[in-house]
């Protein structure tokens, strides 16, 4: 990589912002860290990270606003923790933009894998990177180096880290169905739940801002019981 991976990481209980400060520049990264809502929007705007480790319970805002707040404004990645191991909190998080989310007590060494696999995919080291700065397929346009979506009235789209990627894996097989499981494995890495369902949360994001319509998707097709299919020919 480039440089060193910047990690903020967000979380109320000084014993895990202790321990993970140690974990991650164990493993080269940098980290600072903030207790709240308030200490992360100020070091926010005074310095660059590659990528947000947010508790979900934090005294104030928690969490799920957090990222939502985040993400109105940034692509940042953000892996969500927490202490709590509901689905649906799960696909919440994924729904409000998280990348990926770790349920605690969790292995440090799995967080550093993790962030070290979504930092590469996020800086272009996957299949996804390509020489052209747009990609032209139907009649959408996908800018790499802004990394959003122009539609074909012009209107340009943003989209989260997470998003970007999944299109991206899309657009380097069209035609092809691919997996849950191979979609999981190029997202979060090999080892993910194969019965996480995160990743159909993730694709109903990109048909929305691709304006599919939910009932009869075209672009992006369901093929039942084996996977997802991009129905379109790849330009540029």
């Amino acid at each position: 990589m480039d440089h060193p991976i910047k990690v903020l990481i967000v979380d109320d209980d000084p014993q895990i912002r202790e321990l993970l400060c140690a974990c991650l520049t164990g493993f080269g990264m940098a980290a600072d860290v903030a207790a709240n809502g308030t200490s992360m929007h100020r070091l926010l705007r005074s310095a660059v990270y590659d990528i947000i480790v947010l508790d979900l319970m934090l005294p104030g805002e928690d969490g799920l606003v957090l990222c939502r707040e985040i993400r109105a404004t940034s692509d940042i990645p953000i892996i969500i923790l927490s202490a709590r191991s509901q689905s649906t909190e799960r696909i919440v998080g994924i729904e409000l933009g998280a990348d990926d989310y770790m349920v605690k007590p969790f292995e440090p060494r799995e967080l550093v894998v993790r962030i070290q696999a979504i930092v590469r995919r996020t800086r272009g080291g996957d299949g996804a990177r390509r020489m052209s700065s747009e990609i032209q397929f139907a009649d959408w346009r996908l800018n790499v180096t802004a990394r959003h979506l122009i539609a074909p009235d012009g209107t340009v789209v943003t989209l989260s880290s997470a998003e970007f990627r999944l299109l991206s894996i899309l657009l380097d097989a069209p035609g092809r169905v691919l997996s849950r499981d191979f979609l999981l494995d190029a997202l979060r890495g090999r080892g993910a739940n194969s019965v996480d369902r995160s990743i159909d949360v993730q694709m109903s994001r990109l048909r929305t801002k691709l304006r599919e319509d939910v009932k009869d998707p075209q672009l992006i097709r369901t093929i039942r019981g084996e996977g997802y299919l991009l129905n379109a020919q790849i330009l540029g």
